[in-house]
């Protein structure tokens, strides 16, 4: 495994292989701000509506925000707080040890899993696991810092029950079975430390997610961007909220 990001970024020119090409760097370092991202609340009674207004945000942005989705705040700033404490640890080369995982089911990696092949890096750190079936995959899981399994297994297990009642109305809307929806559970975390330069690099690039749907716990950083009418906006972190994206595989049924 390369050295990750973390580990030397201190006081740090950025490196030749992290200079993007022109066409590919970020541009303009100022993006206007996504105010109008729908916002679903999860908890109002009527159902019908719900899945009107995902089919409504899905086609127009293939992005929404849910709030009042059940999984407990405390959970998620727990869980927040642990993946920063486990990338504070990485950077200091406290990595995971993965030599028991016969499978690779947990792995820890800089810019890309194609480190190695690609020819500029972003600049990132991401650590990356199954979680389901839990028992099976849980072992594998980062043992430090010391309460990570005992915070993130719960945190997984909620967002998957959130996961499900998505697809349910989705599913619903299409007049399809869950049963064709249903896919593996994989968590991500991704860390971007701070950058020399950030006009000359992207932490991860355009990008289009090969999965249903993916639910993104932002931090408190306005990072995530998305195209929209030919320009790139930025989506405002909601405390308590979800950002949901829709993958390319449900894109041409929504």
């Amino acid at each position: 495994m390369e050295h990750l990001v973390s580990s030397w970024y201190n006081d740090r020119s950025l490196p030749e292989s992290y200079i993007l090409p022109p066409e590919k760097r970020p541009g303009k370092l100022t993006v206007p701000l996504a105010n109008n991202i729908p916002v679903i609340d999860l908890g109002g009674h009527d159902q019908t509506d719900i899945i009107q207004q995902i089919f409504e945000a899905s086609q127009e942005f293939g992005f929404f925000q849910v709030i009042n989705h059940g999984v407990p705040s405390n959970l998620m700033d727990e869980a927040m707080s642990i993946f920063k404490e486990f990338h504070a640890l990485s950077g200091k080369d406290k990595a995971i040890e993965s030599s028991k995982d016969p499978n690779k089911s947990c792995f820890i990696y800089t810019s890309s899993a194609n480190y190695a092949t690609e020819k500029f890096h972003l600049w990132r750190d991401a650590l990356i696991h199954h979680c389901n079936p839990l028992e099976k995959y849980i072992q594998f899981w980062p043992e430090q810092p010391p309460r990570y399994r005992e915070v993130v297994g719960p945190y997984a297990a909620e967002v998957r029950k959130l996961g499900f009642r998505i697809l349910e109305f989705i599913s619903q809307g299409l007049g399809i079975s869950l049963g064709r929806l249903v896919g593996n559970q994989i968590l991500v975390v991704n860390h971007y430390p701070p950058c020399p330069d950030p006009s000359l690099t992207l932490g991860l690039g355009k990008h289009m997610d090969p999965v249903f749907i993916n639910i993104l716990l932002q931090s408190d950083v306005y990072g995530l961007q998305v195209f929209k009418d030919e320009e790139w906006i930025v989506v405002e972190p909601i405390p308590n909220a979800f950002v949901v994206n829709i993958g390319y595989p449900l894109q041409d049924s929504l």
